[in-house]
C-alpha cells in the first residue's frame, strides 16, 4: 500500500470480496437500470408496509383455514442450535419473535442512532414538541386501558396500545401523497422514534422474565466489551456482528427480552468512515493514472493482474468511506422490511375465529382497552400534549404544519403492529387473552389507518368547498 493509501486509509478489511468492473455498454446499463428499480421498490415503505400487512391478513386466512393445524405444528416444531458442548432449542415461532426480530432492533437502533447523529434528534429543541407528544401518546393509551381492566388480572397487558408502527404509518402517510408537508413526516417520524424508545424502556423493564443474576452480568460484560472495540476505533462490521450474537445469547438466558440486543448493538456501531475523506480526491486521481497506465486494450481483463490488483485496492478503500453503522443497514433493511417483518406478521397474526363467539370479543375488556387506547388514547394523547405545550409557548408548530395535519399524525398513530403484538404475546399467557389483543391489535391499526386518510381527504374536501363559496 502506498504512502497515500496509508494516509487516508486506517483499518482496511482484506477478507472484503472484490465488487465486479463494470464497463459501460449499453447492455450494462440496461441491467444497472432494471437493479436500480428493484432498489427503488425495495427501498419503498409503502410498498414494505403493504406487504407486511398482506402477510398478516394471509395468517389470518391461514388461521381459519383446514392447513391451520399444518401450519401451527411447523411453528411449534423445535429448532436445535449447538455450539460446541453448548446446545438449546427453541421453537420456530420463538426464533422469528426473539432471534429475527432482535435484527428487526438492530435496524430500529440504527435509526435511532442515526437520528441522534445528523437527523432530527440532534436538535433537542426542535425535537422536544413531537418527543413530548409521543410521551402523550403512549401514557393516553395506557391509562384507557388500565381504566377497562382495573382489578383484572388482564392489567398487565396495559402497554399494548402505546407503540406506533414506524414502518406502517409512514408507509400509509405516502399514500397521501403531496396533501400532507414534508415537514408533517418529518414531525410523524420524530414522534414515532420517540414512541419507539419509550416502548422499548417498557419493554426492558416491564416485559423481561425474572432476570438471572450470571446472565445479566455476563451481558453487561459483552456490552463493555462493545465501548472497548468502539473506543478502539475498530471499523470491521464483523467484528460488531459477531459481539452481538454473543449479546443476543446472553440476554436470551438473563431474562431480559433478548431482541433488546438488536437495539444496544445499534448504538455501538460507528457512524465515522475510517477513510480520511479529506485526501480521497487526490489518492482516487492518482490512481486513476495508475489504472489507466497499467490497462491493455488487448488484453483480457483476467489476463490483465496488476490492473485488477489495483482495482481491487480502491474498491477496499471505496468499501470503507461508507461508515460501519451505514454498511449495517444496507445490509440488513432490505431483509428485515421483506422477509423478517411478514415473516412475525404471519406468524403472530394467527388470529382464529372458528367457533369463536365473536360477541364475546367485542365485549372483551382486554380488546376493548387496546382497540379504545390505540384508536382513541393516540390521537387524544398525541394532540393534547402538542396543543398544551404550543399555548403556553413552548413551543411551536413546525412550517407548514397545520393542525389538521397534526390531527392526522394522532389518528395514524393508532397504527401499532410490530411491538403491539410482541408486547401482547409477552403480557399475556392464556391463549384467549392473547386472541383478544391480537384481535384489537389488527382492528385497531386498520381503523386507525382509514380514519387518518378518510380525515385528511375529508378535511381538505371541505376546506376546498369552502374556497370556492
Amino acid at each position: 500500500m502506498s504512502k497515500t493509501q496509508n494516509d487516508i486509509h486506517a483499518t482496511l478489511d482484506v477478507s472484503q470480496e472484490p465488487a465486479a468492473v463494470i464497463i459501460a455498454e449499453p447492455a450494462v446499463v440496461n441491467r444497472l437500470s432494471r437493479q436500480s428499480t428493484i432498489d427503488e421498490i425495495t427501498s419503498n415503505g409503502t410498498i414494505a408496509a403493504a406487504v407486511m400487512v398482506m402477510a398478516a391478513l394471509l395468517a389470518v386466512i391461514v388461521a381459519n383455514s383446514p392447513i391451520y393445524e399444518v401450519v401451527h405444528e411447523i411453528l411449534e416444531a423445535r429448532l436445535l442450535v449447538a455450539l460446541g458442548p453448548l446446545d438449546w432449542s427453541m421453537s420456530v415461532e420463538a426464533f422469528v419473535n426473539d432471534f429475527l426480530m432482535a435484527i428487526f432492533f438492530l435496524l430500529v437502533g440504527i435509526e435511532l442512532k442515526y437520528e441522534m447523529t445528523v437527523g432530527q434528534l440532534r436538535y433537542p429543541r426542535q425535537a422536544a414538541l413531537p418527543m413530548l407528544a409521543a410521551v402523550g401518546g403512549v401514557a393516553v393509551p395506557a391509562v384507557i386501558y388500565a381504566a377497562l381492566n382495573w382489578g383484572r388480572t388482564s392489567m398487565g397487558g396495559w402497554a399494548i396500545p402505546i407503540a406506533t408502527d414506524i414502518a406502517f404509518a409512514l408507509g400509509v402517510m405516502s399514500l397521501l401523497g403531496d396533501r400532507v408537508a414534508p415537514e408533517t413526516k418529518v414531525f410523524f417520524q420524530t414522534l414515532a422514534i420517540a414512541d419507539d424508545i419509550l416502548a422499548i424502556v417498557v419493554l426492558a423493564l416491564f416485559y423481561g422474565q425474572s432476570p438471572s443474576i450470571a446472565w445479566c452480568a455476563a451481558s453487561l460484560g459483552v456490552i463493555i466489551v462493545l465501548a472497548l472495540i468502539n473506543q478502539a476505533r475498530v471499523y470491521t462490521s464483523k467484528v460488531y456482528i459477531a459481539v452481538g450474537l454473543v449479546l443476543w445469547l446472553c440476554m436470551y438466558n438473563s431474562g431480559i427480552h433478548a431482541t433488546l440486543a438488536g437495539v444496544i448493538l445499534g448504538f455501538f456501531l460507528p457512524v465515522r468512515s475510517d477513510v480520511r475523506l479529506s485526501s480521497l480526491s487526490g489518492w482516487l486521481s492518482e490512481m486513476a493514472d495508475d489504472l489507466d497506465d497499467k490497462f491493455d486494450d488487448h488484453a483480457h481483463v483476467l489476463g490483465q493482474h496488476d490492473f485488477t490488483h489495483a482495482a481491487v485496492s480502491v474498491e477496499r478503500v471505496m468499501h470503507h468511506v461508507t461508515p460501519p453503522l451505514e454498511r449495517v443497514e444496507h445490509a440488513i433493511a432490505v431483509g428485515v422490511n421483506f422477509i423478517i417483518l411478514p415473516l412475525f406478521a404471519f406468524t403472530n397474526a394467527q388470529v382464529r375465529l372458528v367457533g369463536m363467539d365473536i360477541s364475546s370479543i367485542l365485549h372483551d375488556c382486554i380488546a376493548q382497552g387496546v382497540f379504545l387506547g390505540a384508536v382513541v388514547g393516540k390521537p387524544l394523547g398525541i394532540v393534547a400534549v402538542t396543543v398544551l405545550l404550543v399555548r403556553i409557548g413552548f413551543a411551536k408548530l413546525p412550517d407548514h404544519v397545520s393542525w389538521s395535519q397534526v390531527v392526522a399524525v394522532g389518528i395514524m398513530g393508532g397504527m401499532g403492529f410490530t411491538m403491539s403484538i410482541l408486547i401482547s404475546g409477552l403480557a399475556f399467557a392464556d391463549p384467549g387473552e392473547v386472541l383478544a389483543a391480537k384481535c384489537a391489535i389488527l382492528a385497531g391499526s386498520v381503523v386507525a389507518g382509514v380514519l387518518g386518510l378518510v380525515f385528511v381527504h375529508v378535511h381538505d374536501a371541505v376546506k376546498a368547498g369552502l374556497r370556492r363559496g
